[in-house]
């Protein structure tokens, strides 16, 4: 198979000041960038102008599939994903049956073969059954093709079984994802805990309930020697222990998502159930932090946060909604509109947090650049189309945002995985 993407102006390490330049794939890989690259049998694609930057990489993302088809499945989120600008996604291990042995893992790779549009990593969780409790079967799970090891997003809260993990992490040289809340704190808590909650009548979620298991978590990586991912960082509390580990030399990286940089507690306002989401949304002073741990590199990754559910379930009293937001379709735009438009970072800096980042991370070394023999994964943006966040044009089967309606710039006009070209 070959293709060609013409007339781009191409983001990367060693394309900063270039323009217009084509890039030649074939057999999925990127042979040849350059100018007026012809190749016969090759299909076209006219980028005529616009933005050519490497496939977005997600690395916190809720496929349901096994188990929740009926929320979302491989072929949909796939679908969705690629509309995003998403070449690569990783799957959360809180399937059912859970991603806790090669078995799953198994069929996750090769229904993906199958259904999906975009490249789907698998991660194992650390425990049986997302439990906590005894350990999985990291090792075949890696022969298997995992590519992270998780706690499917239910914080472990036993340390000694968690320090274990550690240690066998480093067996594999896989970086160990954890999601951070104490369940004691957190308690029954809906949102944030605050003055807003308390206006509602609802029952909160105090930031201490993650920053402790983020320290407790960084101890115990930083004293075995293990890589450490923070999932879903929220509070200005947990961006300063990051920033202090790195500081330190801890082996640890973290990400967040645009809804944690973007909305505030008052986002739920009249009981808005759409901003229901787990980890809470915070206050101004936490977006306010994230931000500056974004710009100032503490913060690793943004991530979509993806995590689908059905609309008839948002449709509640706010106690009894399900957590979830489907964003696949507009973590970029959202988070070229709020970081580059208003200056906090560079494109080039925001096509590192979606992309070399993560494939860093989890040690795709093929992915997140575009550079000759690195995969052809690749996302056609108009960064000067502007539009409006509509929900029922989403592919997933979560049709459903708190973005819904705002106007948001940096269009996804291309998707490109292994050099075939979906959009």
């Amino acid at each position: 198979m070959k293709s060609i993407i013409k007339n781009g102006k191409v983001i990367g390490k060693n394309f900063e000041h270039q323009k217009y330049l084509d890039i030649y794939i074939e057999n999925g890989v990127i042979c040849k960038i350059g100018e007026n690259l012809e190749e016969e049998g090759a299909e076209i694609f006219n980028a005529e102008g616009k933005y050519v930057l490497p496939g977005f990489i997600d690395m916190h993302c809720n496929i349901c599939d096994p188990g929740y088809e009926y929320i979302e499945d491989i072929e949909t989120a796939s679908c969705s994903a690629a509309k995003g600008g998403f070449t690569s996604i990783t799957c959360e291990p809180n399937t059912n049956p859970a991603i806790d042995n090669k078995t799953v893992v198994e069929y996750i790779v090769s229904k993906s073969k199958e259904y999906s549009l975009v490249h789907i990593y698998p991660y194992g969780s650390m425990s049986v059954g997302c439990l906590g409790e005894h350990m999985a079967e990291i090792g075949e799970m890696h022969q298997a093709g995992i590519v992270g090891i998780a706690d499917g997003g239910f914080s472990v809260v036993n340390a000694s079984f968690l320090a274990n993990v550690f240690r066998y992490s480093k067996m594999f040289d896989m970086p160990v994802i954890t999601h951070c809340e104490d369940k004691s704190l957190a308690g029954k808590g809906v949102m944030n805990e605050g003055y807003v909650a308390s206006s509602l009548g609802l029952s909160g979620i105090p930031k201490e309930a993650e920053e402790v298991i983020v320290a407790r978590n960084i101890i115990l990586a930083e004293g075995i020697g293990a890589k450490l991912h923070i999932a879903t960082v929220t509070t200005k509390g947990s961006v300063q222990l990051i920033r202090e580990a790195k500081k330190r030399g801890t082996h640890i990286t973290c990400e967040t998502s645009p809804h944690y940089f973007m909305l505030t507690e008052e986002a739920v306002g009249d009981y808005n159930t759409l901003a229901k989401v787990k980890p809470p949304l915070r206050t101004k002073e936490d977006i306010e932090a994230v931000l500056e741990g974004i710009m100032d590199g503490t913060i690793d990754v943004i991530t979509s946060g993806h995590s689908p559910t059905k609309l008839t379930d948002k449709n509640k009293e706010f106690d009894n909604a399900d957590y979830g937001i489907s964003a696949f379709e507009t973590a970029f735009s959202l988070s070229f509109t709020k970081l580059v438009e208003e200056g906090n970072v560079t494109l080039q800096k925001l096509t590192e947090l979606f992309s070399s980042k993560p494939a860093q991370i989890l040690g795709l070394h093929k992915k997140g650049e575009i550079a000759e023999g690195m995969d052809g994964d690749l996302v056609i943006v108009d960064l000067e189309e502007e539009y409006e966040i509509n929900p029922q044009t989403f592919v997933s089967k979560a049709k459903f945002s708190p973005f819904a309606g705002k106007k948001v710039k940096a269009k996804i006009i291309g998707t490109i995985v292994g050099g075939r070209i979906l959009i």
